[in-house]
């Protein structure tokens, strides 16, 4: 086991801790807003603090940075001792949430009224020599509590001065897969002015959140963990530079700068690495503090991993490594490093950690640069002279096997089909994203939610969940950051992940496909495909008719499917058929209820449960106001179309994100399907708790 945040040296000096107050001290900045006057001379107002993450990237809250004109702030800050002050132009790059995202106008710019987890990154908008602080590479929920080091500015006697001091870690507030989870710090007043400021772990030397809010009328206040910028927003279409992806170019950028003032033989001033020697923070773990800054540099100089689902397929593929599914998941390879410091296994701790960098440099490319076969080089040296100082023969010949094998993949589909360790899942066996919706039946249009990775293995990785009831207009905002985690963990670049909405069969209807997460992206049944599924529909009654569902979902699989109006002839409307006439149905039937409506009357909910238990897993359902004098069969046409281009099952939530992209696009050929749901049950997939695992096709 690699073991993460120990204690350190208690018997750490003064001098190092002094120096580690001045490292902080010296990446704090104050935060104003944008410059007025003449040629710029003069910053707004005073907002708040901020710390340099990176070179030209400052890293605050959202209430701080969001308090600006437009998106525009000034940081003000010192290159050292009795430089003066300097002054420059930022821009807010990302701030989450949004201002967008948040719901019924949560956010506000009041200190810690910003919902969780109100970060925002500022780019500043010309060069400047600055000093950057170290970030943790693992989740501040694994900090194990003790005391933490904070930076900031306040206002003292009418000047702004900067301040430094302690608090003491007194627990969370939030959950552990909530994502408005937050630190409790006491023991200090933390006064106006500090929120941005950076958080910092005393024993270990590196930073591990933001200051978030204060206590009012009391000792300390919270803390955000910076691993929440995992959740910043992912690129839609597979990067094609570093700089396509803020997450990934912040992170590069800020590992590169230690790594290279570690080994730099310019300067005397102590660097983070020096200060975490000082404080023993590799006393229990397989790296010391010089060895974890250039393996993180040598990380940084490759591209990124693909996708945050490849991360962790690459990871759970190590030999002894089980799940790294932590809250948010990995997104970079320094995340991936960090989830291994708490992965127990038959492996040696140093050995896996080689392993990992084996499996980086054989991995999947987003892109490749002039430099990438350089840093590959430069990463294997590194992992044989680790090897050869330290570890056994056979460790040696196997590592060296891998690196031969790395270097005849050239290409994409090479490093795909050929993982350093492990298989990857077949295309069939993509997780997806599954939504459970539960009424409150002694509450009126409220509900209890859990959103889960469902994997090919039938098991459902929990992301989140409340059970506390949240009505039904605050769905979507409610769900905003537990799904565009779960998707994150799920997505391919230009190959979202399916979503299945399970809901009680009178809420088939509900239009979770056109919800939109945030206002700038489209709705999201546009953006992947979105599947209704049933959870309180009977078990088979029998051995037969399990036999038959068993028959017609493989049928469907494997057949070119064909769809049947039940519900609709010239154009008015008629009962479904019976159970037993249904099932007379060819099994590669899908059924279509062109009455179904957004909220069915009791006839068509009758309707539907006689196609259940006809065996069907699959139909389409035509939502919106049950019309009856409207003409149909312009509906039925394209239904049946549709149904037969799709070819098979497994296309079909395809070809209804498609026509749903149409639909958006002012396609008009698409228009019919406006309204579409496709019901789509799934028992390979089974509903936690339901046992209705049927055979695979």
């Amino acid at each position: 086991m690699i073991d993460g945040f120990g204690r350190g040296a208690p018997g750490a000096s003064d001098d190092t801790r002094r120096a580690l107050v001045d490292l902080v001290m010296a990446a704090t900045v104050r935060i104003h807003g944008p410059e007025h006057g003449y040629a710029s001379e003069r910053p707004g107002g005073f907002l708040g603090s901020g710390f340099f993450i990176a070179p030209s990237w400052v890293l605050t809250c959202a209430h701080v940075a969001m308090q600006g004109e437009g998106r525009e702030v000034t940081v003000i800050f010192e290159t050292g001792p009795g430089s003066g002050e300097t002054s420059v132009t930022g821009t807010v790059v990302a701030a989450l949430p949004e201002a967008s995202h948040a719901a019924e106008g949560r956010p506000s710019t009041r200190s810690g009224g910003w919902p969780a987890p109100d970060l925002a990154l500022v780019r500043l908008g010309r060069p400047v020599e600055h000093a950057c602080v170290y970030v943790t590479e693992r989740p501040a929920a694994f900090f194990g509590g003790g005391q933490v080091l904070y930076s900031g500015w306040t206002e003292v006697g009418g000047r702004l001065k900067r301040l430094s001091g302690q608090c003491a870690v007194q627990g969370t507030v939030g959950g552990w897969a909530d994502p408005d989870e937050q630190m409790r710090l006491g023991g200090d007043v933390l006064p106006p002015g500090v929120s941005g400021g950076p958080t910092v772990d005393l024993a270990r030397g590196e930073v591990v959140g933001v200051l978030k809010s204060q206590l009012v009328g009391g000792m300390g206040g919270t803390s955000i963990g910076v691993e929440r910028l995992r959740s910043l927003p992912v690129p839609a279409a597979m990067a094609g530079t570093e700089s396509d992806d803020d997450y990934q170019a912040v992170f590069h950028a800020h590992d590169r700068y230690h790594a290279d003032r570690h080994t730099s033989r310019v300067g005397r001033g102590w660097t983070w690495t020096d200060v975490q020697s000082g404080l023993g923070a590799g006393a229990d773990r397989a790296l010391s503090p010089q060895q974890r800054v250039i393996l993180l540099g040598a990380l940084a100089k490759l591209p990124p991993p693909v996708s945050t689902h490849s991360l962790l397929d690459l990871l759970v593929r190590l030999p002894g490594v089980h799940s790294v599914d932590r809250y948010p998941a990995p997104r970079s390879w320094r995340d991936g490093l960090g989830a291994l410091y708490e992965t127990r296994g038959g492996e040696a701790a140093l050995e896996l950690l080689l392993r990992y960098c084996m499996s980086v440099i054989a991995a999947e490319r987003p892109y490749v640069t002039q430099s990438t076969a350089s840093a590959e080089e430069e990463l294997w040296t590194w992992v044989k002279w680790t090897a050869d100082d330290r570890l056994s023969r056979e460790f040696r010949n196997e590592i060296t096997r891998l690196w031969s094998a790395s270097r005849h993949r050239t290409d994409r589909e090479q490093r795909r089909a050929a993982p350093a360790y492990g298989e990857r899942p077949r295309d069939g066996e993509r997780p997806f994203v599954l939504l459970e919706l539960e009424p409150r039946g002694w509450e009126r249009d409220s509900y209890d939610w859990r959103v889960g990775v469902a994997r090919h293995t039938g098991e459902v990785q929990p992301v989140a969940e409340d059970s506390r009831g949240t009505p039904g207009h605050a769905l979507r905002a409610r769900l905003t950051a537990s799904l565009t985690e779960a998707f994150r963990r799920c997505d391919e670049p230009d190959s979202p992940a399916v979503l299945q909405v399970a809901v009680v069969q009178a809420l088939l209807g509900l239009d979770v496909d056109s919800w939109q997460l945030s206002a700038d992206e489209p709705p999201l049944g546009v953006v992947r495909p979105v599947v209704v599924r049933c959870s309180d529909h009977e078990p088979p009654a029998s051995e037969d008719e399990a036999r038959e569902r068993r028959a017609r979902w493989s049928r469907a699989w494997s057949a070119a499917m064909r769809a049947e109006i039940v519900d609709c002839e010239d154009g008015l409307r008629v009962p479904v058929p019976t159970e037993e006439d249904l099932r007379s149905l060819a099994y590669e039937t899908v059924p279509v209820l062109c009455r179904y409506a957004d909220r069915p009357d009791a006839e068509t909910a009758a309707g539907l449960a006689r196609v259940v238990r006809g065996g069907f897993h699959i139909a389409l359902l035509r939502r919106g106001k049950d019309q009856p004098d409207v003409v149909c069969e312009d509906f039925h046409r394209h239904a049946v179309d549709t149904v037969a281009e799709a070819g098979t099952a497994d296309r079909l939530p395809w070809k209804i994100h498609e026509l749903r992209q149409g639909v958006r696009a002012g396609r008009a050929e698409t228009y019919w399907s406006d309204g579409v749901a496709l019901f789509y049950d799934d028992p390979l997939h089974p509903l936690p708790g339901s046992g209705q695992l049927l055979e695979a096709p």
